[in-house]
């Protein structure tokens, strides 16, 4: 019954910026690290941010640091991540994860407990 539901995807001009989410079910938030991974088409999975409810704290891949932003609201069970300046290389379907550990989450897409479904980010150029 655990769920992880993404939303706020679509299509934008690079430059822009979305503001995805990431409803949870099943589980009580705090207890796992937030991430936010994404994976291009023929490409792996790849690690995007990262959020620990204690603190604050986040961690940001390299590509992305400066134009993303993630956070959460434990109160509501949601996690969030703004994007902005949009790059078309940004084009991918973005997946919110939990892992099982409370702190900053790992940048290993096989050490996260739950996914959800996805939602597609596609970015013009």
């Amino acid at each position: 019954q655990v769920q992880l539901v993404e939303s706020g995807g679509g299509l934008v001009q690079a430059g822009g910026s979305l503001r995805l989410s990431c409803a949870a079910s099943g589980l009580t938030f705090s207890n796992y690290a937030l991430a936010w991974f994404r994976e291009a088409p023929g490409k792996e999975r790849e690690f995007v941010a990262t959020f620990s409810w204690s603190g604050g704290s986040t961690y940001y891949a390299n590509s992305v640091k400066g134009r993303f932003s993630i956070s959460g609201d434990n109160a509501k069970s949601m996690g969030y991540l703004q994007m902005n300046s949009l790059r078309p290389e940004d084009t991918a379907v973005y997946y919110c994860g939990a892992q099982a550990f409370v702190g900053l989450g790992s940048t290993r897409a096989r050490d996260y407990r739950y996914w959800g479904q996805g939602t597609q980010v596609t970015v013009s150029s």
